[in-house]
């Protein structure tokens, strides 16, 4: 596709993006009175709405492999690969009742900031260092232990994809803290190929989110950490060298 109308496309596809999420806020903003499952059950709408707008405006289409391996009800964290603000969309509609561990800045935007804690997301606060670490451990726990799967990114921020930035101790504490019968689930991708950080153009194409198999039971933190790792990088790296082969296409 030329690049003209890529950026064509792009612009209509933020111009739409805005004022759907200005509108699903304010539609959304009244279950606040109520008890959080009308709340997620509108960000859960607000999320498939986005992934049709990404499809039918940006032309990107979404496959999801490994899918079977996510639980379909109760406790489970999934740690996920962060390239694209795509990544903390894409949860909302694959798992029953997803909680995002994200950073605290987030829960002071007007409306989706509110939204977001009535649902019981955990926010961190970057700056408090162990004490903050403590906090999101407890505060996941608690929700895990009320059935939930949290999503939490491994590296702490998003990166390029093929980038490399040191993994983040937390999904590992949060692990332990949960027990040996919560699974530990890595997850791949390479939506920053089409949805590049703040940027403004959306490459149209398939991007993949790749369930993998649980990690083991009662890992030490350290092994866990060194598996975790190994297999979301390996994954995404793949996933990016199949993309660059000679006869990949893009839609």
């Amino acid at each position: 596709m030329r690049g003209a109308a890529i950026l064509l496309r792009s612009a209509l596809f933020n111009a739409a993006f805005f004022a759907f999420t200005a509108a699903m806020a304010m539609a959304t903003l009244p279950t606040l009175a109520l008890p959080p499952r009308f709340a997620r059950a509108m960000v859960r709408a607000w999320a498939r709405g986005v992934l049709g707008l990404l499809r039918g405006l940006a032309g990107i289409r979404l496959r999801v492999t490994g899918a079977e391996r996510l639980p379909p009800g109760g406790a489970a964290i999934v740690a996920a690969k962060h390239q694209s603000a795509f990544d903390t969309i894409v949860w909302l509609v694959l798992l029953d009742r997803p909680v995002y561990v994200l950073k605290r800045e987030l829960l002071r935007l007007p409306a989706w900031g509110w939204i977001a804690a009535h649902c019981g997301h955990v926010a961190v606060d970057r700056r408090a260092g162990a004490a903050a670490l403590r906090r999101m451990v407890r505060e996941a726990a608690a929700a895990l232990a009320d059935g939930a799967q949290v999503v939490i990114f491994p590296e702490g921020t998003r990166t390029a994809p093929g980038e490399r930035v040191p993994y983040q101790p937390g999904v590992a504490a949060l692990a332990a803290a949960a027990g040996p019968g919560v699974p530990v689930i890595p997850a791949a991708t390479d939506s920053g190929r089409f949805w590049g950080r703040r940027a403004f153009r959306k490459r149209p194409g398939l991007l993949t989110v790749a369930v993998l198999p649980p990690l083991p039971a009662g890992l030490p933190r350290a092994e866990l950490m060194a598996r975790l790792e190994a297999a979301i990088e390996g994954e995404s790296l793949r996933l990016l060298d199949q993309a660059s082969a000679p006869d990949a296409t893009c839609g």
